[in-house]
């Protein structure tokens, strides 16, 4: 699984206003895969970037996997960063993917070449394709290279949003990360040249400064201010600690934290971020991050405590299909709250639970959850998902159990083989702890078609689970 989620946090005269863009990304497994993959070499030659592309095959149309909006524009990010130098050759945006077509029609040439100006730009769900640092380094994200080969324009065009399930030519590029500076950041460690397919991390350019530490490795812009940078090595090692011990080990034995600053813009507090196999990437930004504040503080943990979880429900075992976000994205959600709640007995885990709650009831109101994504509404994913997650943890503390913990972790540990916790296996489990098969129903109902008066749906949910609430004017309120 390939999870992410966003947090902006932006202070308007002296308001404070959170905005979310969520994702999920499913694993994408390609038919076909070459044997001899596309390869692609990244360098930086002092303030010149390229990526110069040797493609497997003759064909008129090459889709980049990845290819997201810009949150804040809503257009592609690529025709902005990327100048094509080959000749008769085009990057343009068709239906859902950025493409390098051939201008009269014919195969691409086999080998093209790109210049890339890399920027700080937010997507719609999905990583960031670089994270910049004050002192002039950079991190790319490694999947923004990987392209499949088209038989045709309509084909492009044709492609569904989520291609897990559609059969597609090629396999992930086999990708070299090159800087003539000096040695890049791969996974933690110093090389003098990175070479990986399906690496999906970042890649550091640059000289950032690495702290080793038993568990964590830390890249932190140096001019990060301090007080930030002392609680992301201090938080973010205990909380883990708690996950590894109500759920057993995660998905790697160390895990990287990576974070840039874009500097005390007037006006402004932003944070942002995303988790990946084994690391959790955050950008800062903002005059309101220069001095402690309690509630940018608060948020930071939040967001720690919500992406380091996804290295158990999401790597350690992850969902079957893009729909299906709702189980790591909720999951983890309520992890992050019960783990928080669990290390600061202050916290109010009660209005971060409302918050879910109330989304969800608004999500989930004549429209499906599974279709979240198609509507750009991933906040349903993480809404409904942790509602599904509360009255799961219901019906397990009605049968002795502790906490939502205890209805994961026999998830966790019966799919690590495999990797894939699927819909069908999570609502089985939920009929076995409670005994009732009709909440497995009534949840795919909701799943699958949504509900006229959501409310009470989800009230019956909680109310044959053991959730405390009351239903009142047309909501639904926890106690």
């Amino acid at each position: 699984m390939r999870s992410v989620r966003f947090l902006a946090v932006l202070m308007l005269a002296g308001g404070l206003t959170a905005c979310a863009a969520p994702m999920a990304v499913a694993p994408v497994t390609l038919a076909n895969a070459s044997e001899r993959p596309v390869e692609v070499v990244v360098e930086r030659d002092g303030g010149r970037w390229t990526a110069e592309f040797v493609l497997d095959r003759e064909a008129p149309v090459w889709a980049f996997i990845r290819s997201a909006l810009a949150l804040r524009t809503h257009q592609p990010w690529r025709p902005e960063q990327w100048t094509v130098e080959t000749p008769n050759v085009v990057l343009e945006r068709q239906g859902t993917r950025d493409v390098l077509r051939a201008a009269d029609g014919g195969p691409v040439p086999r080998r093209v070449r790109v210049a890339i100006r890399p920027a700080s730009v937010d997507l719609e769900a999905d990583y960031d394709p670089a994270l910049l640092f004050t002192d002039g380094s950079v991190a790319l994200y490694t999947a923004q290279f990987d392209v499949i080969p088209l038989r045709s324009m309509e084909a492009a065009r044709a492609l569904p949003h989520d291609l897990n399930g559609v059969e597609v030519a090629g396999g992930p590029a086999r990708v070299t990360w090159r800087d003539r500076a000096g040695p890049v950041l791969f996974r933690g460690e110093r090389r003098a040249e990175a070479v990986a397919r399906d690496a999906n991390t970042y890649v550091l350019f640059g000289q950032a400064g690495l702290v080793e530490g038993e568990r964590w490795a830390t890249v932190l812009d140096p001019a990060l201010p301090p007080w930030m940078g002392a609680e992301l090595r201090a938080f973010t090692p205990r909380v883990t600690d708690f996950y590894a011990e109500r759920l057993g080990p995660g998905g790697a034995d160390k895990y990287t934290l990576m974070a840039s600053w874009d500097g005390p813009t007037p006006r402004r507090t932003s944070m942002g971020g995303s988790v990946l196999p084994g690391l959790v990437v955050m950008t800062f930004e903002g005059e309101g991050v220069v001095r402690p504040s309690e509630e940018l503080l608060a948020r930071a943990r939040w967001f720690i405590g919500h992406e380091s979880a996804h290295f158990w429900l999401g790597e350690t075992v992850h969902y079957e299909r893009a729909r299906d976000a709702w189980i790591t994205e909720g999951g983890a959600d309520l992890m992050a709250i019960r783990a928080l709640e669990a290390m600061n007995p202050a916290y109010d885990a009660r209005a971060g639970l409302q918050k879910e709650v109330d989304d969800c009831l608004t999500l989930s109101r004549g429209r499906s959850v599974a279709s979240a994504a198609e509507r750009g509404e991933h906040r349903a994913y993480y809404a409904c998902g942790a509602v599904f997650a509360l009255a799961a943890e219901g019906a397990v503390r009605r049968g002795g159990g502790r906490d939502w913990f205890d209805f994961l972790r026999p998830l966790v540990e019966a799919n690590r083989e495999d990797g894939v916790l699927s819909r069908a296996e999570w609502l089985a489990e939920l009929t076995r702890v409670s005994g009732d098969p009709t909440l497995a129903e009534d949840m795919a109902r909701l799943l699958d078609e949504g509900s006229a008066d959501p409310a009470t749906s989800v009230a019956a949910l909680f109310q044959r689970t053991g959730v405390p609430h009351r239903l009142e004017d047309g909501t639904v309120r926890l106690l």
